[in-house]
């Protein structure tokens, strides 16, 4: 206990030191050089998390913690674009699309290739797609990948949430057995939130039962 609180306070001193007054907004704010002092500082971990909820995701202290580097300028568009094109060639016929929203990477996997009818263990064939990811989600780690189910309308709020939910820990846990690092995860259900699709139709309702995987880059 007593080196946590020595650790804490020489930390806490390297935060105080290190922030300033940013001239445009009034907020005080962290330079880059406290920042990567406090990674020293604090032998990654107690740094990389401060660092991290500054960033406001603790998932980026953790990884830059532990050795991820970080992207910036104009290399963020270039790690996405090689990124994007492998995951389209890996992906090619398996009825998983994928989208770029600027530096951001969509794939939207439908349940009727994912899923039985209101189960959440990932259909045998579709572990094959789930290995494509994670192959390419390793070779490009310096990323961040939030995983998010979402149902259609029918049934009961309570039962899409909780089925959402567990569709998504599937894939997770699933991208995790083949190797993709656990800490990178962000995993939500959504239930019926956000559809994508007309609900009254059975074609509409397919579309919303999905899991998307969203493919964020870890910002310098």
């Amino acid at each position: 206990m007593k080196k946590q609180a020595v650790a804490l306070t020489a930390v806490a001193a390297l935060l105080l030191a290190g922030c300033s007054t940013n001239p445009y907004t009034g907020e005080s704010q962290l330079s880059n050089t406290a920042g990567g002092a406090l990674v020293g500082a604090g032998g990654g971990a107690i740094g990389g998390a401060l660092i991290g909820s500054a960033m406001g995701d603790a998932r980026v202290g953790a990884l830059i913690g532990a050795g991820v580097g970080a992207l910036a300028g104009g290399a963020i568009g270039n790690y996405m674009d090689q990124q994007e094109a492998q995951l389209r060639a890996q992906l090619q016929g398996t009825g998983v699309s994928v989208t770029r929203v600027g530096d951001n990477i969509i794939l939207n996997m439908p349940s009727n290739i994912t899923f039985g009818v209101n189960q959440s263990d990932i259909q045998p064939a579709f572990q094959n797609t789930l290995r494509s990811v994670a192959l390419v989600l390793q070779e490009y780690n310096q990323t961040l990948v939030d995983i998010i189910g979402y149902t259609d309308s029918t049934g009961s709020a309570s039962y899409n949430l909780t089925l959402s939910q567990q569709r998504a820990t599937s894939v997770q846990r699933t991208l995790a057995q083949f190797g993709v690092d656990p800490r990178r995860f962000f995993v939500e259900g959504r239930g019926m939130a956000n559809p994508i699709a007309d609900n009254s139709t059975e074609a509409g309702r397919a579309q919303n039962r999905r899991v998307e995987i969203r493919i964020v880059p870890i910002r310098n």
